[in-house]
Formats: C-alpha cells, sequence, structure tokens
C-alpha cells in the first residue's frame, strides 16, 4: 500500500493548482462592470424617464411600411440612381485607398526598412523613419471619414470628389496598416535570396514578396469595399448623394413607404457586396473578414490559393466597375488644384490654429466622458447579442448537418434550425447595412434625447458587423472535440458550454476589442443627429466655421482612441 501511494502522489501533486479568486482577468472583469454602471450613469438612465409612451404609433407606421414600399415607377428610378451613386463612391473611395494603402504599406512595413538596410550593406538601424512612417499614418486613421467629408465639404463644397476623398484618405489609412502586417507577416526567403542575388529592393519585394501576399491584400481589399458601401450611405447624410442622402430626406418628411424603398436597395446592394467579398476569400483560401486585420492572426492561406473562373472574374468585374463608377459620379481631381481649393485651404489651415481649450476645456471633458461611456453601452450590447447570434448565424453549427444538428434529424428540426439560419443571417444584414444616424432617428421615435438612443444605434449596427464575424468564427472552429463530446452522448448545451464557447470565446473578445477601437471614431457619426457625446460638438463647430474649437475636440477625439487603443492592446496581450 505504502508503495502505491508513493506511486499515486506524483500524480496528485501533478494536478494544476486552482487559480487565486482574485487575478488578472477578473480583475479586467470587475473594471468592465464598473465601467458598464457609470456608462449607465453618464446615460442617465437611473432617476429618469427613459421611454417615450407617445412614439409608438409612429414606430408601429414605420414598421407597417416595410410591407407596403413605394414601388413607383418614378421612385423606383430615383432609388436605382442613388444606388448607382452610393456604389460609385464606395468604389472609386476603395481604388483610391488601396493605391494609397500599397504605398503607405510598404513604408509602414519593417521589411521594406530591412530589406533597404542589406541592400546598401548600411549597419545603421531604420527604425526612426519607420516609426515616422507609421505615425504619419496614424492621424488619418484615427479621424472618421464623416469628419473628414465635413471638412472637404467646406473646402470643395458638395462634389463627387469630396465623398471619394473622405472614404480614401481614413480608408487608406487603415489599408496602409493592415498591408504592411501583411507583408511582416509573408514568408521572406524569396525576397531574401533575390536580396542577395544585387536585386534592388523594390524589385526583391515586388518579385519575392508579392506574389505571396497578393492573396491576403485581394481579398482585404474586397473586404473594405463592404466597409466603402457602408461609409458612402453615411457620407450621403451630410449631403453628398446616393441612398444615404435619400433615406434622411424620407425620414424628415415621414415618407416611410419610400424610405423602406431604399432601404431595401441598401439590403440588396451589401448583401451582394458581401456575398461577393466572402466568395472570392473561400476561392483564395483566406480565413474570414477580421482574421486579415488583426495585427496578431494576420497570416498566410492554409493552402495555394485556387486560380479559378471565379477569382478572375471577380478581378475583370473590379476593373469594371471602377471604369464604370468613375464614368458615372464624375469626379474632377483638378478641383484640387483650383486656386479658390487652396485659398479657402489657406484660411482653414490658418485658423484652425492654436487648438480653443480655454473656452471649452470643461465642455470638451465633460462631451469626451460621454463619448467614452457611449462607445462603453455600444460594445456592451453589441458582443453580448453577437455572441448569441453568431452561433445561429453559424453553417455549421445548428443547421441541418450541424456539430448540434445530424443530417438525419427529424424534418420538423431541420426545417427550424434552417429558418433560423436564414432569419438570423438576414437579421445581422439588415443590422449592418443601415447607418447608425439612421437606427438613432428611429430609436427617438420611443426614446427620449441623450446618449442611450446613440448607443443603442451604434450597437445594433455594430450587432450586424460583429455577429457575422464571430458567425466566421465558429464555422472555422476544429470541429473534432465538438463531435467527439457529441459522439459521447453530451447533450447539446454541454458541447456548446464546455467546447464551442471556451475555444471561440478569445476570438469574441479580441473582436470585441477591435470593434471597441472602430466604435469610438463613430461616436461622431450619432452626433450628427443630436444624440450627443463630442459628435454634436463637432458637428456645431462645423456648421459656425469655428475651426480652433474644432481642432481642440479632434485632439479629444485623438487622445480617446489612443486610450482605447492602450486598453484594448493590454487586454489582448493579457488573453494570449
Amino acid at each position: 500500500m505504502a508503495q502505491v501511494s508513493e506511486i499515486r502522489r506524483p500524480n496528485s501533486t501533478a494536478l494544476p493548482a486552482r487559480p487565486a479568486l482574485l487575478n488578472g482577468r477578473s480583475l479586467w472583469l470587475l473594471l468592465l462592470l464598473l465601467a458598464i454602471a457609470w456608462s449607465l450613469g453618464q446615460a442617465s438612465v437611473f432617476g429618469r424617464e427613459i421611454v417615450n409612451p407617445g412614439g409608438w404609433p409612429l414606430l408601429l407606421r414605420f414598421l407597417h411600411s416595410s410591407v407596403r414600399p413605394d414601388l413607383s415607377q418614378e421612385f423606383l428610378m430615383l432609388t436605382f440612381n442613388a444606388a448607382l451613386i452610393t456604389l460609385g463612391y464606395a468604389v472609386c473611395g476603395v481604388a483610391l485607398s488601396t493605391l494609397l494603402g500599397l504605398l503607405g504599406g510598404v513604408l509602414m512595413s519593417e521589411v521594406w526598412w530591412k530589406a533597404l538596410r542589406t541592400s546598401r550593406r548600411e549597419k545603421e538601424d531604420h527604425h526612426a523613419p519607420w516609426l515616422m512612417a507609421r505615425s504619419v499614418f496614424a492621424i488619418p486613421r484615427a479621424i472618421h471619414e464623416v469628419i473628414w467629408g465635413l471638412f472637404f465639404v467646406n473646402i470643395l463644397g458638395l462634389t463627387p470628389l469630396t465623398a471619394i476623398l473622405a472614404i480614401a484618405i481614413p480608408f487608406g489609412a487603415i489599408t496602409a496598416k493592415v498591408f504592411s502586417e501583411i507583408l511582416d507577416e509573408t514568408p521572406r526567403r524569396p525576397m531574401e535570396a533575390l536580396l542577395h542575388g544585387g536585386a534592388s529592393p523594390a524589385k526583391a519585394m515586388l518579385y519575392g514578396l508579392f506574389p505571396l501576399a497578393f492573396p491576403n491584400v485581394l481579398s482585404y481589399t474586397f473586404y473594405r469595399l463592404e466597409c466603402s458601401i457602408r461609409s458612402s450611405t453615411i457620407l450621403g447624410l451630410i449631403g453628398a448623394g446616393g441612398l444615404g442622402y435619400e433615406l434622411l430626406l424620407s425620414l424628415q418628411s415621414l415618407r416611410y413607404e419610400q424610405m423602406w424603398t431604399l432601404l431595401y436597395a441598401l439590403f440588396a446592394l451589401n448583401g451582394a457586396t458581401d456575398y461577393w467579398s466572402g466568395l472570392l476569400r473561400r476561392r483564395l483560401g483566406a480565413v474570414g473578414r477580421i482574421e486579415l486585420h488583426m495585427t496578431h492572426v494576420a497570416r498566410q492561406p492554409q493552402h495555394a490559393p485556387r486560380q479559378d473562373i471565379v477569382v478572375r472574374a471577380s478581378l475583370t468585374a473590379a476593373i469594371a466597375l471602377l471604369v464604370f463608377s468613375l464614368w458615372y459620379v464624375r469626379p474632377n481631381p483638378g478641383q484640387l488644384l483650383a486656386p479658390h481649393t487652396i485659398e479657402r485651404l489657406v484660411v482653414v489651415a490658418g485658423n484652425s490654429f492654436p487648438p480653443d481649450f480655454m473656452e471649452q476645456g470643461s465642455v470638451l471633458l465633460r462631451l469626451s466622458l460621454q463619448t467614452l461611456a457611449m462607445s462603453i453601452l455600444a460594445m456592451t450590447f453589441a458582443g453580448v447579442t453577437g455572441v448569441v447570434l453568431s452561433f445561429l448565424a453559424a453553417r455549421n453549427f445548428l443547421a441541418p448537418g450541424g456539430i448540434l444538428l445530424p443530417a438525419d434529424a427529424l424534418w420538423g428540426w431541420r426545417l427550424f434550425s434552417g429558418g433560423m439560419l436564414l432569419l438570423t443571417r438576414a437579421m445581422l444584414l439588415i443590422a449592418r447595412s443601415i447607418p447608425p444616424p439612421i437606427w438613432a432617428l428611429v430609436l427617438l421615435f420611443v426614446l427620449f434625447p441623450g446618449l442611450l438612443p446613440g448607443a443603442l444605434a451604434l450597437g445594433v449596427y455594430t450587432m450586424g458587423i460583429l455577429g457575422r464575424l464571430m458567425a466566421e468564427a465558429v464555422e472555422n472552429l476544429d470541429e473534432r472535440p465538438l463531435r467527439a463530446l457529441k459522439a459521447q452522448g453530451a447533450p447539446g448545451p454541454h458541447v456548446f458550454l464546455y467546447a464551442a464557447l471556451p475555444s471561440t470565446l478569445p476570438d469574441y473578445v479580441a473582436y470585441i476589442l477591435y470593434r471597441w477601437e472602430v466604435t469610438i471614431r463613430e461616436t461622431v457619426v450619432v452626433g450628427l443627429v443630436g444624440a450627443g457625446g463630442l459628435g454634436r460638438l463637432l458637428t456645431e463647430q462645423l456648421s459656425n466655421f469655428d475651426y480652433r474649437g474644432v481642432t481642440a475636440t479632434l485632439i479629444c477625439y485623438l487622445a480617446l482612441t489612443i486610450l482605447v487603443d492602450l486598453l484594448s492592446a493590454t487586454v489582448r496581450r493579457l488573453l494570449r
């Protein structure tokens, strides 16, 4: 017995120790709960009336109009023209942002500066120019496209070039960051061989690195087209034209039947782009949308891309679409060099400095806290609902033949699960297709003005994006452990709680943190309709030509973005 106990003792001592109740993760969870409580207080949820009972008839009328949209020939032609304008702005903006992204991606990549140093056989480090390039592209990335749009309206007026530049500049900076990460993660041996063979750094990257990075670059470019459709719609709300502009006019005039016609066109446009982008990514072997633009997961496809007819047809269609878009919207690049444009730019630049912190210092601090609270509430709602809907929207989970529903299940269950899959995906598509300002205006039917309508509008919109991203994470799960539990007789809820959810939760948290960084910039969008925060103040300052105040507000936005980025990066490192 003594011998047995000696044999068992090492096994017993080898058991992992129970983690302390108060550790790094539990501390962050406690801070999250406190932040949510503080945000609810900032939104004045406690101690005041929130719901406006008098708005229910308007909301019901709005919903009832969805089954009888305006299908008159005249309005259908107007809707078709608005959809083409929205698509044209998006395509031209993505094309320009891709060019900027390729240039910036090379300058921001470490591999370029190392190749330059290798070719010159220099020993000094090029860390300084690399940091300078990243700093230059960080500023336009932190400013939302709506702010760029309002800026260019004051410089160029309401022209197609305004919308295209408003999309291209921030998207170009974001794309440059992603392309640099893709280049840095791409295997370098072919490029290094060319460098050692005497090739220049540009030729070594062009022939040794870009062919390997091309699948991820192309996949991300098409993903940006999805985002650009949504941004083009939002820019229409500031008068740039397209579906967003017509939506705002119809809502303000209470013509809900016309509004639903425009919304259905927007759903179709977003759905077609989403399907096209997803089909191309699958053909190229890319894992998913978010995998391509998060630093710690940017990687090469698991297998060589299949250069089949879908890829070739997509490239041909993209080029044709760009040519058509340039012809249809007819942007005039000569406006940038026109004398009156340069004169206005000089006046705006001269009136923007120094920033005015003295007169509105306390207001900026209060509104900055409101903006932070709005983003926390929006991400809490979007995160919780996105997690729930993601499993319902995944093809391999509850759908017929999925993890929890065998292919030979009863036809009733198969019909129910298939219908649930289609319904959930439609909900997510609708949620991310409707711009946040429209969601905010609809919510103001039944909610009193304040932070809460803005937070819920951003939450619903972000839920649509997060739910789709999270569903892709579920579809990319290793199903073997889950099916093994199912084969051992574990019920469906146990498979979900002990296998599926723990496997996806780290990615889910990373996705939520990534979207939080984006949402803090998108709070300016709901400020357009008076939902509060810095966005509302910025809209008022631009309307009053208070450029010194605009600069101060933008600095506050930049500070909030940096703060959220640091918090997000800290939590992501903790989860690794």
